[in-house]
């Protein structure tokens, strides 16, 4: 099984973040097809009580890479992509990984 991990930096503003993710993003990004199981969480604190270098996380689950790419190559995927630079003002990390 592979992972798509998407690492949401702090937002300039968390409301208007939070309003557009749930409004506009979430919508959109539904509209995917394909990925076995979707994670969404909100970053609540830090081990140490430090302020989170991450705002929020999204985790998308696939097959294996080749499933990843078949359906991150649709035209709901490439929209839902490129929909990030619209709302995700502190930067968003992408991760691929193998689940074990």
């Amino acid at each position: 099984m592979v992972k798509l991990s998407l690492l949401y930096g702090q937002p300039k503003d968390a409301a208007a973040f939070e309003k557009y993710f749930a409004d506009t993003h979430i919508p959109l990004a539904s509209k995917v097809q394909g990925v076995n199981k979707i994670e969404l969480s909100k970053v609540v604190g830090t081990p140490d009580g430090s302020a989170p270098t991450f705002y929020r996380m999204a985790d998308l689950y696939f097959d294996n890479a080749d499933h990843m790419k078949h359906v991150m190559d649709t035209p709901e995927a490439k929209a839902a992509v490129a929909d990030l630079a619209n709302f995700a003002t502190g930067g968003v990390t992408v991760m691929i990984s193998e689940v074990s």
